[in-house]
């Protein structure tokens, strides 16, 4: 990887997060307006195509997945997908802005928190590595294990009733699809780079992010219904760049620095979760819940 390569890679990344960001908050208004399920409900994608609000959501998380692509064609996973912690603070600001209300003063701490503690984890961290090629060996593990959890946080979920405990659930069920898309995705592109369309659409992998990449979709959508945003979107964010920063290194053989560097990293991390924790609890979120939904999560 070129010293060039890492600072494109961390501007797609951004962009990425502030596209899922405006798409979350869309999608958001438009799973509110659909009729609620008790389970997995395969028609709620039906129901939502015929809300402009939902499509236009939906067009900006195709710019969301042409940003993230670059990003990982272009740079490691372990940077890329830790990027994503900003999606939560980029929501908040994003609502805040299309219900023209305003953080208040500790909503900006918080996100100064979140940013810091980011910046701090990754300088100290350091993640190199950026391989092109995973064996199907180190694949079959991490899929079994990765799709297997998400299929047990699925169904405690929709054993839990309607409200925050389901909406966690599900949002955690949603990171570990999401960093299992990014890295098929990431395999994708680089077969993409190497041997043109004809090897990109040969490839398993091309098929695997776009599974994987359909089962996040309906697994949000759910999320998205099944209890408040700050519910299910901290999960989301922080389950995102963990799972990533963990399939990095055991399938990509990605390296973040050890020894006394942990000790920055661990404050770093302590300082995004300190952030997202103060986020959950301003103001602003509890206008993100409809009231019928805060009866429910109560």
């Amino acid at each position: 990887m070129t010293a060039l390569h890492t600072p494109i890679s961390v501007v797609f990344a951004l962009c990425a997060a502030l596209s899922n960001a405006v798409a979350t908050v869309l999608q958001r208004k438009a799973a509110l307006t659909v009729p609620r399920s008790e389970g997995f409900r395969t028609g709620l994608l039906l129901d939502l195509l015929r809300r402009p609000v939902w499509l236009a959501g939906m067009l900006t998380v195709i710019v969301a997945a042409v940003c993230q692509a670059l990003a990982l064609a272009t740079g490691p996973l372990t940077i890329a997908q830790p990027l994503f912690v900003l999606e939560l603070p980029l929501t908040l600001i994003v609502a805040s802005l299309l219900m023209h209300r305003h953080l208040p003063g500790t909503g900006w701490l918080a996100v100064t928190g979140v940013v810091a503690g980011l910046a701090v984890a990754l300088a100290a961290a350091a993640p190199t590595g950026n391989r092109t090629h995973v064996a199907l060996d180190r694949w079959i593990p991490a899929l079994v294990v990765c799709m297997g959890l998400v299929v047990v946080l699925a169904a405690a979920a929709f054993r839990r009733p309607v409200g925050r405990a389901r909406a966690a659930c599900l949002g955690a069920a949603t990171a570990i699809s999401y960093a299992v898309t990014a890295a098929l995705m990431k395999a994708a592109t680089h077969i993409l780079d190497d041997q043109g369309l004809v090897g990109f659409f040969t490839a398993w992998q091309t098929y695997g992010f776009a599974a994987t990449g359909v089962c996040a979709l309906l697994l949000l959508e759910h999320a998205m219904q099944a209890g408040p945003l700050v519910a299910s979107q901290p999960a989301l964010t922080l389950g995102d760049a963990l799972v990533s920063l963990a399939l990095g290194i055991t399938l990509y053989e990605e390296t973040i620095r050890s020894g006394w560097w942990l000790l920055p990293q661990m404050f770093g991390v302590a300082l995004i979760a300190t952030g997202v924790l103060a986020l959950s609890r301003i103001p602003l979120t509890r206008a993100l819940v409809a009231p019928q939904e805060e009866r429910g999560a109560r």
